[in-house]
Order: C-alpha cells, then sequence, then structure tokens
C-alpha cells in the first residue's frame, strides 16, 4: 500500500468513526481486551509478559505472564480464578533460529469446591473467633486454610521435544485478595504461594495488583489527554516518581500472575519467548507488548493471536507500513515515517544483527521478547522507566521489567525514534501509583519475587482518579 493511499484511507476512516477505535489502541501498551475473540475470554486473555534478569540472584532469570485483565477487587463472591481448561505456556527459543519450541514450561490448573462451600453461597470465608464460622485463612492448606472454599492446585511440567518432566505438583495457587477480616494477612499468606521447581528455580501462581500503568480513559475519548498534545517537557521525561499530567487508570485493579523463575543455564544467556494460552487450539499469544494493538490490522487480530510468532511474515506489511503511526499524523499534524519501516521489523522481528529485509526460514522473521541475560540487572532504585532509551542497559526492549514504561517507548519508536531524534511521547504516566504492600518503591516497582505488588483487597479497594490525593487535577 503506497504512503498517499493509506494517508487517504485513514484520513476517510478518521472522519468516520472519529478516531475513537483506531487512535485509541495506539496507546494501549499492553495486551488488555485487544482482540474481537479473546476480549470475550478473559482467563486466556494474556495481559503482559514480562522476561528479565533477576536481581535478586543473577544466575535466574524471570517470566511473568498476567491474564484476566482490569480485576475490580471487591467481585465477589466468586473473585478471580484460573481456568483449568486452559494450558498456561511459557515458550522459548534458545539458539535464535526464530522457532519458540525449544522449550516450552506448561502450569496447568484444578479446581476445587471443598465441603462445606459447596453447600454455601460464597467461596470464602473465614473469621477469628466466631463459632461456627471458618477462622481466617492464614494458609493455603492445613486448618489455616478451611476458609478456602474454592482452591486451585496446579502443576508445572517443562517440555522439550517429547521429553516431558513435572517440575512441580499439587502446588497451590494464591487466591483473590477478599479482605482483612477473611484474610488478616494477604502477604503472609502470598508468600506461601512461593514454591520451589526442582531444576532450582521458583513458581508463584496468584492475584497480584496490576503494576501496568496508562491514562486509558483519556486515550479512548478520542485521544482526549491531559495535556494539549501527548508530549512531556525534559523535566517530565525524567521524573520517573510523578504522574505530569495522566492518571493511571489501572490503579486500584488486580490481574492473575504466574512467575516462573528459571537458572540461565537450563536457557541460554540470549533468548527469545513469549507466552500462549490453549484450549487445544491457541487462543491468545503475547511476546512484545503492543504489537496487536499498534501493528496488526483489527480484521487480523484474531487470527494474530492463533498463529505461530514464526509464521510472522504473513503479518509482515503491518510491520513494514504501520497504519496507525499514519493516524497519529493525522491527529496530531506529525510527519513520522509510515513506509517502509525496516526498523521495526529489527526491533520486533530478529535478533541483533540478522538481516531485517528478508523473512526466510534461515533467517526467520518471528515476533519474540527477546532477552540478553549477559547484560547485569538493574537494581530498582535505579531502574528507569524508559529503559535502554534513557541508558538502562537491562530494561525493554531488552526483555521487559514490570514497570518499564513500555507505552511511552513503544510510542517512541514507533515514532522512529530508532532512526533519528523524536518528540517525548507519552500519555502523562511514569509510574505504578499506589501499589499496595511492603517491598515497594516510591514508584511501585515490587522489588522481591514475584516481583509484582500486592494485590487491592475486596473491602478497603481504592481507584486513585483525578482530583484525589496522589493524583493529578482532573480537566
Amino acid at each position: 500500500m503506497q504512503p498517499k493511499i493509506l494517508v487517504n484511507k485513514l484520513a476517510s476512516v478518521a472522519m468516520g468513526l472519529g478516531l475513537a477505535l483506531s487512535c485509541g489502541t495506539v496507546t494501549q501498551a499492553a495486551s488488555h481486551r485487544e482482540a474481537p475473540l479473546i476480549a470475550q475470554d478473559p482467563t486466556a486473555d494474556i495481559t503482559d509478559v514480562y522476561a528479565f534478569r533477576s536481581w535478586e540472584d543473577a544466575s535466574k532469570v524471570l517470566f511473568v505472564m498476567n491474564v484476566i485483565p482490569a480485576q475490580e477487587p471487591s467481585s465477589g463472591p466468586n473473585y478471580f480464578f484460573f481456568d483449568d481448561k486452559v494450558a498456561y505456556d511459557f515458550n522459548f527459543d534458545i539458539d535464535r533460529d526464530g522457532v519458540a519450541e525449544d522449550i516450552i514450561y506448561r502450569v496447568q490448573f484444578k479446581t476445587q469446591i471443598r465441603p462445606p462451600f459447596d453447600d454455601l453461597p460464597v467461596s470464602y470465608a473465614g473469621v477469628d473467633p466466631v463459632p461456627g464460622l471458618p477462622p481466617a485463612i492464614t494458609d493455603l492448606d492445613g486448618p489455616g486454610a478451611t476458609g478456602l472454599g474454592l482452591r486451585q492446585t496446579y502443576t508445572v511440567t517443562k517440555i522439550q521435544g517429547e521429553k516431558r518432566t513435572v517440575l512441580a505438583k499439587g502446588l497451590f495457587a494464591v487466591p483473590s485478595n477478599i479482605g482483612p477480616r477473611t484474610m488478616p494477612d494477604y502477604e503472609a499468606l502470598a508468600d506461601k504461594g512461593i514454591s520451589p521447581l526442582s531444576n532450582g528455580g521458583r513458581v508463584f501462581a496468584g492475584q497480584r495488583d496490576e503494576t501496568f500503568y496508562i491514562d486509558l480513559g483519556a486515550t479512548f475519548d478520542t485521544l482526549n489527554f491531559r495535556a494539549p498534545a501527548p508530549i512531556l517537557n525534559a523535566d517530565q521525561d525524567a521524573n520517573d516518581f510523578a504522574n505530569p499530567f495522566g492518571n493511571d487508570m489501572f490503579s486500584g485493579f488486580n490481574v492473575n500472575t504466574i512467575a516462573l523463575e528459571i537458572p540461565i543455564s537450563e536457557l541460554s544467556e540470549v533468548i527469545g519467548m513469549y507466552a500462549s494460552t490453549s484450549r487445544g487450539q491457541q487462543a491468545a499469544r503475547m511476546g512484545n507488548p503492543l504489537v496487536n494493538e499498534l501493528i496488526i490490522g483489527t480484521g487480523m487480530k484474531d487470527r494474530w493471536n492463533a498463529e505461530d510468532p514464526k509464521r510472522e511474515k504473513q503479518f509482515l506489511d503491518f510491520y513494514l507500513n504501520p497504519r496507525l503511526v499514519a493516524v497519529i499524523n493525522l491527529a496530531f499534524g506529525t510527519a513520522f515515517p509510515t513506509a517502509n519501516r525496516i526498523d521495526l521489523v529489527a526491533a520486533l522481528l530478529k535478533y541483533p544483527g540478522q538481516d531485517p529485509t528478508s523473512c526466510t526460514n534461515a533467517n526467520r522473521c518471528s515476533e519474540l521478547l527477546r532477552l540478553d541475560a549477559r547484560v547485569a540487572p538493574t537494581a530498582p532504585e535505579n531502574q528507569k522507566r524508559l529503559g535502554i532509551l534513557a541508558g538502562d542497559p537491562a530494561g525493554f526492549p531488552n526483555g521487559r521489567r514490570p514497570n518499564d514504561d513500555v507505552t511511552d517507548i513503544v510510542l517512541r519508536v514507533a515514532a522512529g525514534a530508532l532512526l533519528g531524534a523524536v518528540p517525548n511521547l507519552g500519555d502523562g504516566v511514569n509510574f505504578n501509583i499506589g501499589a499496595p504492600g511492603t517491598n515497594v518503591t516510591d514508584n511501585g516497582i515490587y522489588t522481591t519475587f514475584p516481583f509484582l505488588p500486592t494485590p487491592f483487597d475486596g473491602r478497603n479497594r481504592r481507584h486513585i482518579d483525578c482530583d484525589e490525593a496522589d493524583a493529578n487535577p482532573c480537566n
């Protein structure tokens, strides 16, 4: 498609739809309801994927998959749990051929409804001391778990070719954070959900705070940002501890998390990976953030989710001629390049040093999140939200950490940051506001495994909106 024809086509679409759909997806930097079919299947909907070298133990790498987007913490009586019919897979390419089938770590769940809750209208209950009621929930098994009416166990299996190795089984998933009467010390309860793997790693499955941050409401109100244009000045851009003008729409919401800690020696120092969910057939996948939102056209999103990343060649035109970059130009009068974007192919579909001008079996175009684990991890207090763009080599797009500001990074890369200087594009949300619990920095970085903060509890959940304490004014 020629650039002029593309711009004319997008202009007519923008006039007809008010840019509501096309532009709205430009800044949604994680896979929250990103495709028509997966929007109807939240337990298989992968919201975010992380891959980074551990700053607790530099011999380990971390891989995190979040599912079930935007959980309102008070949504009882059943709250949120994983799906027994979904295979949650972490897929790895360890020889840099673009085929992420070398090693797969599969997590599968089994749900129990435990008596007497099969005859009660709630799934969780507990309080001390009230005769006739279960005690407060303080454990995942034994007397302290009597109040867990709905409980999930899970198995972690390593698949390497025809060989399957069970790394752990019969583990307990951590339930949703109901509230302080039912679960008086949720952090201690969640710690009991951290379990060893037989390969020397660890695993966690359960609810966590939604670490991803974005002014989503302003975005979908036809790019009605809380500043004249989505551009940060130098001081705003450099401040990782203040949201200059945006509001974090995901403040106060939770997700379900599966976190794997794996020895680097079991994989390789340079890897490509993606996460997938399957119900016999693949339902969703995610490697790099924003691809299905920013790059892939709506009519192809469901097909993209079902395809293997090694077959990305069929979607190549979306990378070379990014439609939504043209929409940004229309919306803000910019002139970012919209054609022959080899830089996007190199950044998203290739390992460093590979030829981005061709897609062959010997030189695959494969959409994977790539991590060079030879790079030393950055301590939480020194991490830069803009990752490599801010001189922090351990951040996105070298893997991805939970607090990397992929919204701003990807906006700038899409605008051509790999080709030359671009404005400080961003939505005005620079950090995860209001993250609860201990072991968390002022800008919401959770410092210990599983590296996502404690989830908000149902009784006392708080969504920090504009004009509230710690937030920006409404406008």
